[in-house]
């Protein structure tokens, strides 16, 4: 099931007993649907106050319905701050986090002298004006596979600070300054901490070095302020093509004019990625790991 919500009224994607969250959200609607309890799987958690136009799910359903009743009949049910956009059959091999062999997320920075008022819920506004080419060469220092220790919030619980970045990108469109991400997987904050450290260098606070000195610390406690979750929004979560999930343009539907697709880039030659379609062991920096070493590692630790 594809899911779209504005997450400024939850504590984030991950059901928590003192807190609304969108999982609580979704399963109480499905529940309804089924008459009985459900249980649903994400393909990443995001954190308080930050959205989704692709966020995947999978539940097991106890009843018999069609995709429509699936479709409309939660739609019905949920708050209208969160949506249902399709509902699709699979295999039962199928695992909406551990078959996804990426992730990507846009921030979306609203780059004026006066503060929002239509997109203050969905943009992060900043009022000193950014330099987005010394932002994107800045990037560029993170992609690849590195340990993102100095990108990581104390909180998190992954037992490994080694991820792989795809791509990184910062361009402008008008006053909208989008910094567009994709990696197999992030560390709580670490998508935030990267937009804070590269908002410094766009306000001429850091040169274009500035975030290899930051990744080579390896201590979060030296690295910038988190940016809001407000202008973050988690837009796509990839699967191989043999699991025929429906492709949708990417989100969020404020930068809809630059009319890219879900899957239209080529990944890269990652060995997370051989994993996930099957191959028996994979060697990551110099080291071999047997496929349940690797599981254990991605069991914890997403996500924005």
């Amino acid at each position: 099931m594809g899911l779209e919500y504005d997450g400024s009224a939850y504590c984030g994607w991950q059901r928590l007993k003192h807190a609304a969250s969108v999982q609580a959200e979704v399963e109480k609607a499905l529940s309804r649907v089924a008459g009985q309890a459900i249980t649903v799987h994400a393909s990443g958690r995001t954190d308080s106050g930050v959205h989704a136009t692709r966020q995947i799910i999978h539940f097991d359903p106890p009843v018999r319905r069609s995709e429509k009743a699936w479709v409309f009949g939660t739609n019905a049910n949920l708050p209208r701050d969160v949506a249902v956009r399709w509902v699709r059959s699979v295999p039962a091999s199928f695992h909406s986090r551990f078959k996804a062999l990426a992730r990507r997320y846009r921030y979306v920075i609203l780059n004026q002298p006066s503060r929002p008022v239509l997109e203050r819920a969905n943009t992060t506004w900043c009022r000193d004006p950014l330099d987005e080419g010394a932002m994107h060469l800045a990037a560029q220092a993170l992609v690849g596979e590195h340990d993102f220790s100095s990108f990581r919030a104390a909180g998190c619980q992954s037992k490994t600070p080694w991820r792989h970045l795809h791509f990184i990108e910062v361009h402008r469109h008008g006053p909208l300054v989008v910094i567009d991400v994709q990696g197999n997987a992030f560390l709580k904050h670490m998508v935030r901490n990267i937009v804070g450290a590269l908002v410094t260098v766009g306000r001429g606070g850091g040169g274009v070095d500035y975030l290899t000195g930051l990744l080579a610390h390896q201590n979060r406690t030296l690295g910038d302020v988190t940016a809001p979750g407000c202008g973050l929004h988690f837009v796509d979560s990839l699967y191989d093509e043999s699991w025929g999930l429906p492709r949708e343009p990417l989100g969020p539907n404020l930068l809809a004019f630059l009319g890219e697709w879900t899957g239209e880039r080529e990944l890269p030659d990652c060995p997370m990625i051989d994993f996930r379609r099957g191959k028996p062991m994979i060697k990551v920096n110099a080291r071999i790991w047997m496929p349940g070493q690797v599981t254990e590692e991605v069991k914890e630790g997403s996500d924005e």
